[in-house]
């Protein structure tokens, strides 16, 4: 497997299905990072005035980028599969340094998140990167298909995209699996 592209979001994240924030990953460098979209449904801004929380946005920017980077990286390091990274590892999400929220995300409105990799080693990736809404009945797949590395690192998008979000320093952490729940045994 050369990329994300086409994996579905289950492969990578050991979230349950009401707590996955990705729905397609659009374009994917490795070693550079990627761009993921989701559309916010009525369970996700439930009482919530119909918007698309700005924590749930993080979330889905860290599932996004250090869950679903790192585990690739993780699994082409160690030549396994995704499904042994996510059933053998737990991701930590360790701290974010800022967000700047620009704007707002109602249901039903399609965004993406642009997250790069600004580190990774020892199973610890930090990510930064930018949120967008996207413009209505725009093909993703057709539009980032030869989006190059510079436009990506630029965040060279149409005008009619909306900034919703800036991020820096999204930092986790993949922890073994069975040291996890041991240094856990008693909260569990």
């Amino acid at each position: 497997m050369e990329n994300l592209i086409g994996v579905k979001p289950e492969e990578v994240l050991l979230h349950g299905p009401k707590k996955i924030l990705v729905s397609d990953v659009h374009w994917h460098l490795p070693d550079t990072g990627i761009i993921v979209s989701y559309t916010p449904t009525a369970r996700d801004v439930e009482d919530h005035f119909g918007v698309f929380r700005g924590v749930d946005q993080i979330e889905s920017f860290a599932q996004a980028t250090v869950v679903s980077c790192y585990g690739f990286l993780e699994a082409t390091k160690l030549k396994c599969q995704l499904t042994d990274i996510r059933d053998n590892f737990i991701p930590l999400f360790l701290g974010v340094g800022q967000v700047n929220f620009k704007n707002y995300l109602l249901e039903g409105e399609t965004f993406i998140n642009i997250g790069k990799i600004t580190f990774f080693k020892f199973r610890q990736i930090t990510c930064e990167g930018r949120i967008y809404k996207v413009p209505k009945n725009l093909d993703l797949d057709a539009y980032f298909s030869n989006y190059t590395k510079e436009q990506f690192l630029n965040y060279e998008l149409g005008e009619d995209f909306t900034l919703i979000a800036e991020l820096f320093e999204v930092t986790g952490r993949g922890m073994k699996r069975e040291k996890f729940l041991q240094n856990n045994k008693g909260l569990l």
